[in-house]
């Protein structure tokens, strides 16, 4: 399998084990069906409904101008992100050339001295440390607002375009997305979401991948149809062992068998079909509640329960929470600057957990008193009322060009969380003890060390 030139040296060295065991036919080469790779937690693995991960696909191909490929960024062993420690493997295995090291939009800045070993370390150090890809944007000609100062540690100062940093979302469990991209910016009224990622296919290529032309119908196709294939879900963990076993139904196969359309469940009485929200969003382990074991694995599995269960019934009073307690809500028309809510009221599609329909919020991850010294800091200027916001992303507002939408973002498809830390767009939350932490905080739940360990329990088995 030397030969394999599908992926950087580095990644293959990466995916040895895994392609060691790919099936080379004269004319294709493959991965099998269901590819399991090691996280943190324990194993995740990858499933393709089209019986086999066919990697002479456009999504591995050079189709730009700088060694890119989709899978730089979208690797099965981060299932279909990137991490920071298999980053830095390659940077130190490629002393930095590695294609993911471009400063198109890998470096701090576009400008970045990149001339040395070291100087490279520091322009790269956002990719690094915290796998973030630098977005380069323009305020809309139509906002609402304008940029009165920009303070970058790394010298992107422009008012103009603005350099924002965010984790790559994953190529897969696609089938169940409501918006394309953190801000939604690949996300068309009229437009199907996969005509959505058809162009968001189309403009990887021509911006992170700086090719020169745009690829052609059929090779967009080909990557729209491989992504739809893939499943990626947790299929163990160290504690509690499979997770499909004695009625449980974790995994790939069963993600990829789940019920899903636009608004399925929706809160704010949008399900086309008229059907009532239910905060029971996961039903995975619910087998598992009944079960009569004893000893280490069974403390686990239970644990796993317990943390299900909070996940479904927690009550959670939100408040000052953008897009839901400033908005006049579908259900009664009114605003609501307290709501009473769970984790299902803001991730309610059924054992997927992302929102069934687009519904960008500020759950105030941008606001400057959670800002670290890493990241950018943007103070704006309401054009008409003349009201100051200070955040290190503005998140949807640099699409729609709206006040209110400063600070917003897309909650992401949750299965398969453990393989690809960090969280949230700008890896603020290093592992997924810092995200229930950061909900127990901003939220005030007053969560009991239990609580907050049977959560990451569960978290860890998507």
């Amino acid at each position: 399998m030397s030969r394999i030139d599908i992926m950087t040296a580095l990644l293959c060295a990466l995916l040895a084990p895994a392609l060691s065991s790919a099936e080379e036919g004269p004319s294709q080469r493959t991965l099998p069906q269901f590819s399991v790779f090691p996280d943190p937690a324990g194993q995740f693995a990858t499933f393709s409904v089209a019986g086999r991960i066919d990697t002479t696909n456009p999504f591995f191909q050079d189709l730009g101008s700088n060694g890119r490929r989709c899978v730089t960024c979208h690797q099965p062993q981060d299932a279909w992100s990137v991490t920071p420690p298999h980053i830095r493997q390659r940077f130190e295995a490629t002393r930095g050339r590695d294609p993911i090291f471009r400063t198109n939009d890998g470096s701090n800045c576009p400008d970045a001295d990149v001339s040395t070993l070291g100087a490279k370390r520091r322009a790269y150090s956002l990719l690094l440390n915290k796998g973030l890809i630098r977005v380069e944007m323009g305020v809309p000609e139509t906002a609402e607002f304008v940029v009165l100062h920009v303070e970058n540690p790394y010298g992107c100062t422009s008012d103009s375009k603005l350099s924002v940093y965010r984790r790559p979302l994953p190529s897969t469990s696609l089938p169940y997305l409501s918006v394309v991209m953190w801000d939604g910016r690949e996300t068309f009224p009229g437009k199907s979401i996969f005509e959505d990622l058809g162009h968001q296919a189309m403009d990887a290529t021509l911006g992170h991948a700086q090719a020169a032309q745009p690829p052609t119908d059929a090779q967009v196709q080909a990557i729209l149809d491989f992504e739809l294939q893939l499943f990626a879900a947790q299929v163990a963990t160290d504690r509690a062992g499979r997770l499909d076993v004695l009625g449980a139904a974790g995994g790939p196969v069963a993600l990829s068998r789940q019920d899903f359309f636009l608004g399925i469940n929706d809160p704010l009485g949008l399900n086309p079909t008229g059907a009532a929200f239910s905060p029971k969003i996961f039903s995975l382990f619910d087998a598992w509640a009944s079960l009569r074991e004893r000893g280490e694995r069974s403390d686990a599995r239970q644990a796993v329960v317990r943390g299900q269960k909070l996940f479904n019934t927690l009550p959670i009073t939100l408040t000052g929470v953008g897009g839901l307690n400033d908005v006049a809500l579908p259900t009664d028309g009114q605003v609501h600057p307290s709501l009473q809510a769970t984790c299902g009221t803001c991730h309610d599609s059924p054992n997927i957990g992302d929102h069934s329909l687009a519904a960008p919020l500020n759950i105030g991850l941008t606001d400057v008193s959670r800002r670290t010294s890493d990241l950018p800091l943007f103070t704006l200027e309401n054009k008409q009322t003349g009201e100051i916001k200070r955040t290190t992303d503005p998140g949807r507002a640099l699409v729609s060009g709206k006040w209110a939408d400063v600070g917003k973002f897309k909650g992401p498809i949750l299965r398969g969380l453990a393989g690809r830390a960090p969280y949230f767009h700008n890896g603020s939350a290093a592992t997924l003890l810092d995200v229930v932490e950061f909900y127990d905080t901003r939220f005030a739940l007053h969560l009991s060390a239990r609580d907050k360990a049977d959560l990451v329990a569960f978290l860890e088995t998507l």
